[in-house]
């Protein structure tokens, strides 16, 4: 379990009074909250709440606020990785807020925030955050619920509603990256032969079985999820514990679907062992399978837990090598290395707060749909932001700043007669920017990865001082900047959602910075397009800005210029010219839009055909 200094703590009370202050007055219909004092039969040997407890809490708070929302019951489908930032010591209080991200047809996700809070010293600090995909069950009559659509009111909502189709598109993605890590040699082979005091994985092994009571199981006589993930965790720190001999800390659970149900009477069966052991940390796979008297056994679960073993000093012990069981136990292993790549790729480009992460990650098939998921999700925050300060206005073209710690960020925003859809096609052909953009010499395709997501290398003039602070095209030689962008396209996911074509630097190996040209970097920019009456549309352009941005804007926000009004009139004068489509795309038509009315990524989450472009990996 990680620990962090006071001052984190601190920093950490402080982000969640504000956001506490920016949700009052507002009141969440689907918000539903808990809170439970840890006794000493929650806690494990260390007096401290165990994971199962805290997993069965999440999962009844979570499945609450479904059934709030939808008005019928419901079932937990699935569960993103959950990071235990804390642990949580007998006395203290947990406080659990579950509330409904977005609804899609039949399915919703549900976000948890996990506090504790210390009642001698007032103290408050963040746990860990999960989000939970619930599914309706269908009615006496075998028809499917079909969920009224979330209203966001805050901010914070916002933000939510707009990223959840994103993580939506990864978790549908998630097995398909560990195949192709795995059948593309990505993972290298490691030689465990060589390893003399390697631990057998089968001494690790654990077989477990639990009956299914009435206390196990929920309103509708399923087994809560929530307890079956309690049971899972158990068997899985006896495995660890076998290997480390020494009592582990839970660290994270990566994303699982469940496969089916389980009734009361039924009898579950565990199976747990490590997979791999790194220096550091332990992967142990636990397995859940149902049965009834006589009846087949059915797969119910598959479950990765990452273990860490801590000493006197609260420090990472180093721990033993494993020695895997021939064939399965090999797959086992090398599947487990593979885990572990996707971990990092998900720490570091979609758990870390967009200022954290670095400008130009280095763009790899293998971390693609996290960069995507970045790229797309950063600019729907940024659009979702509030506060934002009109800095000027012409001829309805509008200029607004936000400064947002310490980062500046700009919009520009006008009302065009083009259809959204024909605006998202013409503006997502980045090639054809240089036509109406000044700020683009120059912009060549150097990847189509795949439908959605392309990568660029756009050159730009450079800038310097002029009088009074403007800035003026550079010479010849002076430097002309080149950015390599990695391009995230897409449509809406449901009524009133925007197109969004989404910008950001990555790096590039087979294109490293030239001579003649100064590398610039673009941390999150990007077009939203929304539909609005008699096939009209509102395009707005967003930039976080980056030290090589701020020149080109600072003075249209000191209002020395206007440079972002003829940018603006002439993008909407290329819209204007292309907004009759030609012969051949009428034939196709907008149809190959998404349908607002049925998109195709609001289908079932329980089966279900899902129409989204699969990534190339």
């Amino acid at each position: 379990m990680s620990f962090r200094m006071s001052g984190d703590l601190e920093k950490e009370e402080e982000e969640d009074e504000e956001e506490e202050e920016e949700e009052e007055g507002s009141v969440n219909p689907t918000e539903v909250k808990m809170s439970q004092i840890v006794m000493p039969c929650h806690s494990n040997h260390r007096q401290e709440l165990s994971v199962g407890q805290l997993l069965k809490w999440i999962d009844s708070s979570a499945c609450l606020s479904a059934e709030r929302h939808a008005g019928c019951p419901c079932v937990t489908a699935s569960m993103d990785d959950i990071h235990f930032e804390h642990t949580i010591s007998v006395g203290q209080v947990v406080n659990i807020k579950a509330k409904v991200n977005r609804a899609f047809n039949t399915s919703m996700e549900v976000g948890v925030q996990v506090s504790c809070e210390d009642l001698f010293s007032d103290r408050h600090w963040r746990v860990c955050h999960a989000f939970a995909t619930f599914v309706t069950q269908r009615t006496n009559t075998g028809k499917k619920v079909i969920l009224k659509p979330v209203v966001p009111h805050t901010e914070k909502e916002q933000v939510e509603y707009s990223v959840a189709a994103e993580r939506r598109r990864v978790r549908m993605l998630h097995d398909d990256i560990i195949k192709d890590l795995l059948s593309h040699g990505s993972v290298l082979q490691a030689d465990n032969s060589a390893v003399g005091n390697a631990v057998a994985a089968e001494k690790t092994k654990v077989e477990s079985v639990e009956l299914v009571l009435p206390p196990h199981a929920n309103h509708q006589v399923n087994t809560f999820g929530g307890q079956i993930m309690a049971w899972m965790v158990n068997v899985a720190t006896i495995a660890a514990s076998r290997l480390c001999q020494a009592h582990p800390t839970l660290r994270t659970i990566d994303m699982f679907t469940f496969r089916g149900p389980s009734q009361v009477g039924d009898r579950l069966l565990l199976r747990a062992i490590v997979n791999n052991a790194f220096k550091n940390s332990i992967e142990v796979g636990v397995r859940a399978e149902a049965y009834h008297e006589a009846g087949p056994n059915r797969h119910i679960n598959s479950a990765f837990m990452t273990f860490e073993v801590l000493d006197d000093h609260t420090k990472l012990c180093t721990l033993p090598r494993i020695r895997p069981e021939p064939l399965e136990g090999e797959r086992r292993f090398q599947e487990a290395i593979a885990r572990k790549k996707i971990r990092l790729d998900r720490k570091y480009i979609i758990s870390q707060k967009q200022g954290e992460v670095p400008l130009s990650v280095p763009w790899d098939p293998r971390n693609q749909v996290y960069l995507s998921y970045n790229n797309v999700s950063a600019l729907k925050m940024l659009a979702a932001r509030k506060n934002w300060r009109l800095s000027s206005e012409k001829d309805k073209v509008r200029l607004f700043t936000l400064e947002y710690k310490s980062m500046l960020s700009v919009r520009v925003e006008s009302e065009v007669n083009v259809p959204a859809h024909r605006a998202f096609r013409l503006l997502a052909e980045l090639s054809d920017r240089p036509s109406w953009d000044p700020h683009y010499q120059k912009c060549e395709l150097i990847h189509r990865v795949d439908d959605d997501d392309f990568l660029y290398r756009v050159v730009t003039p450079s800038v310097r001082q002029g009088g009074l602070g403007s800035p003026t095209s550079a010479q010849p030689g002076e430097g002309i900047q080149d950015f390599i962008l990695l391009a995230s396209k897409r449509k809406p996911c449901g009524s009133g959602d925007p197109y969004v074509i989404a910008l950001r630097s990555v790096s590039l190996p087979t294109h490293p910075p030239t001579e003649g040209y100064k590398r610039g970097e673009v941390l999150c920019a990007g077009f939203t397009i929304l539909e609005t009456k008699d096939n009209m549309s509102l395009v707005s352009y967003y930039n976080q800005a980056s030290p090589e941005v701020i020149p080109y804007i600072s003075t249209d926000i000191a209002g020395l210029s206007s440079t972002f009004y003829h940018t603006f009139s002439s993008c909407s004068q290329y819209l204007a010219r292309n907004r009759l489509q030609s012969a051949s795309e009428e034939q196709t038509g907008p149809e190959q839009t998404t349908d607002i009315d049925s998109p195709p990524c609001d289908a079932d989450a329980d089966g279900l055909s899902v129409d989204l472009h699969s990534t190339h990996l």
